[in-house]
């Protein structure tokens, strides 16, 4: 906390989401922490009234690829790190978004335009935390591509920064997983790279032998060092019962992006909690042609949503999950809020209960849209 930050402070008349209902009234924020709840208006002097507006725990994301995209604006266009971190704060900031982990990608591929960019970012975040200008609690999740040759390499360049506590266990190769069916494939990066159909068959070749040959050794490697430090630890894009064990067996607690309604129930039946892309559950189908959000939603096989690579969307698919399925209100905010929260352990957030860390977000919902009027991380207002 600043030493101008107020030590308390009351907010009232507003919709408050709680783990389980939802009621009107109000909620005092002292030191940084959730004091008091009830329902009904304060009448303390000072308190804020939010006119009826919802009032959630501030949203937690555990995968955003959005940095890459301040990181590297258009292909060949490298910004300035600290610039890139500062405009992708603001930007989850904006849409009620508390707490980020930010995935960086280890493991560089030959298609790969960006490179191994992942310790100067953690240098800019670190240095924009000192002086005071981050405005969410930012986290690093790790993305590692084990068919490449430098994920060890690069993972141990920055494993042992203490802001990493996640990792997922990627693998990128063609015909399987997120990319099982090759017409998309081709679509993706044909239409990111401009690849003619030669020089995209020789890719799918390269990749298959660097997959033999890279996979075991890295997913052991990945292992190891997940038990050292206890990470928490996601899969991507399992597609079958096969691959879900594989996943456990390295020590998995969370299933990213399961591609199939196999995979999922498969995920559910060994204890993972289910991570889905809010643009899917937005849009009502992947962009890969994979299975659909909703539909293993209305299975309730959500646990967690993310935004992915569309900030704004973690907010809006939570309220299309309670206006559109069986799950409410209160458990649809629970997959941005509550359920990431508990899934890497940081158990201080997450939930509007005395004693957890007041971060919260003041939300106005019209027209299926959500205007984000506030945020407070640990009570002090952020935007």
């Amino acid at each position: 906390m600043s030493e101008t930050q107020m030590t308390e402070m009351v907010l009232t008349n507003a919709r408050l989401v709680l783990s389980d209902i939802v009621i009107d009234g109000s909620i005092q924020i002292r030191d940084g922490r959730i004091a008091d709840i009830a329902s009904g208006r304060s009448t303390a002097p000072g308190a804020l009234d939010c006119d009826g507006d919802y009032v959630i725990p501030g949203l937690v994301e555990l995968h955003t690829d959005n940095l890459e995209r301040h990181l590297q604006p258009r292909p060949g266009v490298e910004w300035p790190r600290r610039a890139a971190v500062a405009a992708h704060d603001g930007e989850f900031i904006s849409v009620g978004v508390s707490t980020i982990f930010d995935a960086l990608r280890v493991g560089t591929i030959n298609v790969d335009g960006i490179g191994h960019y992942a310790p100067a970012v953690l240098e800019a975040e670190q240095a924009l935390n000192d002086l005071g200008l981050l405005k969410a609690d930012h986290y690093f999740h790790l993305r590692c591509e084990v068919s490449s040759s430098k994920l060890v390499e690069e993972f141990d360049s920055v494993g042992d920064d203490p802001r990493v506590r996640l990792i997922s266990i990627m693998d990128h190769t063609p015909g399987q997983r997120q990319f099982a069916n090759i017409d998309k494939l081709k679509q993706y990066y044909q239409g990111k790279h401009g690849w003619s159909d030669d020089r995209m068959a020789a890719f799918v070749v390269e990749a298959k032998k660097n997959q033999a040959r890279w996979c075991p050794p890295n997913i052991a490697a990945l292992k190891e060092r997940a038990e050292k430090r206890n990470f928490a630890v996601a899969s991507h894009d399992d597609a079958t019962e096969d691959q879900v064990a594989e996943s456990v067996a390295v020590g998995a607690n969370i299933a990213e992006f399961p591609t199939t309604l196999e995979a999922a129930r498969a995920s559910r039946s060994a204890g993972l909690k289910i991570l889905m892309g809010a643009p899917n559950l937005l849009r009502g189908f992947s962009h890969s042609g994979n299975v659909s959000a909703m539909d293993l939603a209305r299975e309730g096989l959500v646990d967690v949503l993310s935004s992915d690579y569309a900030p704004a969307s973690l907010m809006l698919a939570a309220f299309k999950l309670a206006e559109e399925t069986d799950y409410g209100l209160p458990a649809a905010i629970g997959t941005v809020t509550r359920n990431p929260a508990l899934a890497v352990d940081l158990k201080d957030r997450g939930a509007l209960e005395v004693g957890l860390r007041a971060d919260l977000a003041r939300v106005y919902r019209a027209e299926r849209l959500c205007v984000t009027r506030g945020v407070w991380r640990e009570g002090e207002r952020v935007t």
